[in-house]
């Protein structure tokens, strides 16, 4: 009887563990909770404006005016809208010439920063110098480079004896869109630059080595290992390179006010135009909402390109 006694009271004693001890020994629920504060953030910042603009679109809201819905009528008017229809133009114009030739500028600076070179560390501190440089500063830089009047490259090509009169640089339509894709260019470059020597950091020489024993030439060693191993590094930078340069307004804004003839007009300096400086709020939260199938675009493509590249986790490349 003793012994069933003294057995009974060793039998252990489970109690049901507590919201505590979960959150202690649970890590995707800790995750969770460390996560809170910046998923509020987003919410707040990010997702409630996007909405909010969402909604403003399907009104007739105005400065100063509370508005109606009036259903989808905003974007019927900005379907037999010219002006709009050329700031897409514009905008997907800017944004496809200023990426492509930011890539290729920037790839050829990442190669060329990778290789050994006097001075290295000093050239590439100032490749960044543009980046850096608030944007509006680099716009009213421009402005003075392209003026009509002052143009330091007018003056340059007159006393060369190239040209007789000043070039009307941001007053003529196809010089405009030149003149702010260039200006573009020359701030987005270094993001490219940089980020991609960032990765060309990360391929092991060996690779080189191997190559070039087994007779392999640059161009076949760029091909076949430097430009497989930097894919999904590329799908993020030219993303994120997409994006900035379609929802480009500050150096638009500061440079040509979307002139002339809103030759460079971008859905973005016409949505604060008609929004903001008009005062139809409505209708320029509907120019703002029809960029989202363009950025969900840019988005999905990088997404889908860095699904075929698993390997870069371990995974098989399906």
């Amino acid at each position: 009887m003793a012994d069933v006694v003294i057995a009974s009271q060793a039998k252990p004693q489970f109690r049901e563990a507590s919201a505590w001890d979960q959150l202690k020994h649970n890590r995707n629920w800790l995750g969770f909770w460390f996560m809170l504060p910046a998923m509020a953030f987003l919410i707040f910042f990010l997702a409630y404006p996007l909405g909010l603009g969402i909604w403003l679109s399907f009104t007739d809201t105005r400065i100063g005016r509370v508005g109606q819905f009036i259903g989808t009528e905003n974007y019927e008017w900005l379907w037999d809208d010219a002006i709009f229809w050329l700031s897409v133009f514009n905008t997907l114009l800017y944004t496809f010439v200023a990426s492509a030739l930011k890539f290729a500028i920037g790839l050829y600076l990442a190669l060329l920063l990778n290789e050994n070179m006097p001075f290295k560390a000093m050239l590439r501190a100032m490749v960044l110098i543009p980046f850096i440089v608030p944007t509006v500063l680099s716009a009213l830089a421009f402005w003075w480079i392209f003026d009509s009047q002052f143009s330091i490259i007018s003056w340059s090509l007159k006393h060369l004896g190239l040209i007789s009169q000043n070039i009307n640089f941001l007053g003529d339509t196809t010089w405009a869109r030149i003149c702010v894709i260039f200006a573009n260019i020359w701030r987005g470059v270094p993001f490219v630059a940089i980020t991609l020597l960032a990765g060309l950091q990360t391929v092991s020489p060996s690779l080189y080595e191997a190559a070039t024993l087994d007779g392999a030439t640059r161009w076949q060693n760029f091909r076949y290992i430097t430009y497989p191993l930097l894919t999904p590094i590329i799908a993020v930078v030219m993303t994120f390179s997409v994006l900035f340069t379609f929802t480009d307004f500050q150096l638009i804004w500061a440079m040509t006010r979307g002139g002339p003839v809103n030759a460079t007009h971008l859905m973005a300096t016409l949505s604060y135009q008609r929004a903001i400086i008009a005062g139809q709020l409505g209708e320029g939260a509907a120019i703002s909402s029809a960029m989202i199938p363009f950025l969900l675009a840019a988005i999905m493509v990088s997404w889908f390109g860095l699904q075929r590249r698993k390997w870069q986790q371990g995974e098989n490349n399906d």
